[in-house]
């Protein structure tokens, strides 16, 4: 009975977990800057592409929140000494962000600015992730974004990030530097 009792209490009590977590769905750009090495550094490079992703967020405090992410961008890899395309290529990116927000929980309207850490894993044409292809890299990101709560529990948001990795290495020669990925999003969630 009281384990029946404590569920019951848990469960009614939403409204004093209003908007502690965050779970959201996004799309946009990914702008990809860098060559990647060939017959000169910048011979092979990435195409822009699209993006998805999920986040999760956690506010902890007033003007603070964490995020987990995941994200899918899809891109082609060319050489312009070739004039070819490889074909398309998956990126999966996953990381964690710190999130620093100007307005406090409750207002409709929030900026922020965020920084983290990620890996993304650049799998080449023909390829696959699921049996170990592409190359892993750890980098971190940062950008800001906003948040407006539509109703009580739906909101949209927008993000600007850059994430930055070494370059993957997909033995073309002449490797340095690091990749620069761009985002331009925006997405849909829910509040609990």
């Amino acid at each position: 009975m009281k384990t029946i009792l404590a569920v019951f209490f848990l469960a009614s009590a939403g409204s004093a977990w209003a908007q502690s977590g965050e779970l959201w769905f996004d799309a946009g750009a990914s702008l990809l800057s860098s060559g990647l090495g060939g017959a000169t550094p910048n011979d092979f490079h990435f195409t822009d592409g699209f993006r998805f992703g999920f986040r999760f967020t956690f506010n902890t405090r007033e003007y603070m929140g964490h995020e987990i992410q995941y994200a899918y961008s899809r891109t082609h890899l060319k050489s312009d000494s070739l004039a070819a395309d490889f074909g398309g290529m998956a990126i999966h990116q996953g990381g964690y962000n710190f999130l620093l927000y100007a307005r406090p929980m409750d207002a409709r309207i929030r900026p922020f600015g965020t920084v983290g850490v990620e890996f993304a894993n650049y799998v080449p044409p023909g390829s696959s992730a699921a049996y170990g292809g592409g190359s892993t890299k750890f980098g971190f990101n940062y950008g800001a974004g906003v948040k407006v709560k539509l109703t009580s529990i739906w909101a949209a948001r927008f993000d600007v990030r850059q994430y930055t990795t070494p370059k993957p290495d997909f033995g073309l020669g002449n490797l340095s530097g690091w990749i620069h990925q761009n985002e331009v999003s925006g997405g849909v969630g829910i509040y609990f």
